[in-house]
């Protein structure tokens, strides 16, 4: 079978995934295109008043046309995740505390996770950016379900606290959605989409 190298374009542009997250790092591998990564600085507080869905656009794009800035021949991917629980954004936790805190107001509730998805390429001026909604019900949960998933999980570093990949899946009754790869944090269907646009081949 040939590499993900021979079957790169000898002249495609370079694609740089603007993130360290090992989630979505994970997830474009499963592209079979090599890339490299690097850390986008952005500030990720969220504006007054701003809504889950357009903190995720924003923050998305900010960290495709940071990392591009760099890279201005180079396809960037830049994504952000942020759980929206009837209207309030809720990020990363941080810590075991944050997070039991985030599933009990999460038990029995519909949450929409909005994962967007921004490609930027600043010498051809190419730039995109779309948004993937989740809509997810939660079973009710008791503190000792949320107890034993985070001592087994620690998902301190996941939107919401919610690791679907993982055990996360048990505290779900229910997705909706269009892109069964959004939940994790990257959309594979846009990206796949995304980057054809901005010139490169998928498969």
């Amino acid at each position: 079978m040939p590499s993900a190298a021979a079957l790169a374009q000898p002249d495609a542009r370079p694609l740089i995934l603007g993130s360290t997250s090992r989630y979505r790092h994970e997830l474009l591998c499963r592209l079979g295109i090599p890339f490299s990564t690097d850390r986008p600085e952005v500030d990720e507080t969220p504006q007054p008043g701003e809504a889950p869905a357009a903190l995720a656009r924003r923050l998305a794009l900010a960290k495709a046309r940071d990392v591009a800035r760099r890279h201005p021949g180079a396809v960037v991917i830049g994504s952000d995740q942020v759980a929206d629980l009837h209207g309030e954004p809720l990020g990363k936790p941080g810590n075991h505390e944050r997070a039991m805190q985030q599933l009990r107001r999460m038990s029995g509730q519909t949450v929409v996770f909005q994962t967007a998805l921004a490609v930027a390429c600043l010498d051809t001026g190419f730039e995109q950016v779309d948004l993937a909604a989740v809509r997810v019900v939660f079973r009710s949960l008791q503190d000792d379900e949320i107890e034993r998933y985070l001592r087994i999980e620690q998902p301190y570093d996941c939107a919401g606290s919610a690791k679907s990949e993982g055990l996360g899946i048990a505290l779900l009754e229910r997705i909706d959605n269009d892109d069964p790869t959004a939940l994790v944090g990257l959309p594979l269907i846009r990206t796949c989409r995304m980057i054809r646009a901005a010139g490169l081949v998928v498969p």
